[in-house]
């Protein structure tokens, strides 16, 4: 894997329509974010594509990166993998077969939900926590921006964090299986489009954390998908029976599907990005006892309220939960052959030290806390850090000056202002 692909990030910033505001600095939860020179700066090391600033930036300056339909035409045999959000987001279809046949539509070859894996993730978890593989309370795996959040914040949460592979990851070897059986092509013949709610998925996608290689091919935007289908799916006539998922694996769309599916009492489900930082401080700090499994998602009402989706994410919610509650009740089957089970563990990643010399970053350290003092502490976001802390480790890094905050701006101002009021008065009278 190249270096670029390695630092592959969904989430970027389109730099001239950035008018650094700062309010994206105000909103990203791992402090990824400087305005410098008027201009908004992503921390690669420090981002976890969560969508956040997408989701706030009003100048849309912040965008993510997915890829275009145009890609379906180096294949000989096409797959849509939606994920269980995509279906709650049109209003004129009474069920999902209309969703599913109208992705068929637009050139797929074959249409296999994302639900799908979802069951059999399901099942799995079930065992893992049955047999006690992971330490309780399990960290569900499924949303990839909680788990690089973990990675870079939580060290020791990592060990809660369940190794299991993704729905979409099952999804797609399921459906590459059964393509590979049902048409006699290789795998470079088919092609897998993961119709993705976030950014965070795409960059699972492009640059895997616990896996050598993804399983899915490309990713293309709900938005984009809907922006082909919204205006004909209403008049579709000709009706696939496609749907092969139950409510259990389409409800994991909504914010605590998973944990429902579980069918166990003691568990947590949290939702919003914010609201996450919360919990997993309190499971850091050992302040929550008595859960079993915890289900957290990075986006508000789960993968419908991704900033990739259309719909807003309650209306969405109710809609998946009503067509679901149509469907009939599916058990994920768990084939022997199935990679469930993460290729490599995920290590540690935190942000870079302040030296690699530890002696010089112990330095460093203390000459951030002192400048951290001296700063008025009021994390007003002006000096273009999120914080006055993070400004004092900019500058102690180089990277921002102690007159980027206003306040000392001003006391230097006052200060030089003094001291030519005091150069004046010591001036020697004019010869006029």
């Amino acid at each position: 894997m190249g270096e670029i692909e390695r630092r592959f990030h969904s989430v970027t910033l389109d730099k001239p329509m950035c008018k650094g505001c700062t309010t994206c600095i105000r909103y990203c939860p791992t402090q990824a974010i400087r305005v410098q020179q008027g201009k908004a700066k992503i921390i690669s090391e420090r981002c976890i594509d969560c969508g956040e600033c997408i989701r706030r930036c009003q100048y849309r300056a912040k965008k993510a990166i997915t890829d275009g339909f145009e890609v379906m035409d180096r294949y000989k045999y096409k797959i849509a993998l939606p994920a269980p959000a995509f279906c709650g987001q049109f209003s004129k279809a009474g069920d999902f077969d209309i969703i599913l046949t109208g992705l068929k539509m637009l050139g797929f070859d074959h249409v296999f939900e994302v639900a799908r894996g979802a069951e059999v993730v399901t099942e799995k978890m079930k065992e893992l926590i049955k047999n006690g593989e992971v330490e309780l309370p399990v960290i569900s795996s499924a949303c990839p921006a909680v788990v690089r959040l973990i990675a870079v914040k939580y060290q020791d949460l990592m060990s809660h964090v369940a190794p299991l592979t993704s729905p979409m990851e099952v999804a797609a070897e399921m459906a590459r299986k059964e393509a590979r059986e049902k048409t006699g092509l290789s795998d470079e013949e088919i092609g897998v489009f993961f119709i993705t709610p976030c950014p965070a998925k795409v960059t699972a996608i492009k640059w895997p954390m616990a896996l050598q290689k993804s399983n899915v091919d490309w990713a293309i935007s709900i938005k984009d998908v809907y922006m082909r289908l919204a205006h004909s799916i209403s008049k579709i006539k000709d009706v696939e029976h496609l749907c092969q998922s139950g409510p259990n694996g389409v409800r994991w769309a909504n914010h605590g599907g998973e944990a429902e599916a579980l069918g166990i009492r003691r568990y947590i489900a949290v939702d919003g990005i914010a609201n996450v930082i919360g919990v997993l401080d309190q499971l850091e700090d050992e302040k929550i006892n008595g859960v079993d499994f915890i289900e957290a998602l990075a986006c508000t009402g789960g993968c419908v309220g991704g900033c990739l989706t259309v719909e807003n994410n309650f209306v969405a919610n109710s809609r998946i939960r009503r067509i679901s509650g149509k469907l009939e009740d599916k058990v994920g089957k768990i084939e022997e052959d199935m990679h469930l089970y993460w290729d490599k563990k995920i290590e540690y990643q935190p942000f870079s030290p302040l030296d690699a010399d530890f002696s010089v970053a112990m330095q460093k350290a203390i000459r951030m806390n002192e400048i951290f003092e001296g700063l008025p502490q009021l994390d007003c976001g002006s000096c273009g850090a999120p914080s006055c802390r993070e400004l004092a480790e900019d500058i102690v890094r180089g990277k921002a000056n102690e007159t980027d905050c206003i306040f000392k701006l001003r006391e230097r101002v006052s200060a030089l202002a003094r001291e030519m009021a005091e150069l004046e008065s010591k001036m020697p009278p004019s010869m006029e």
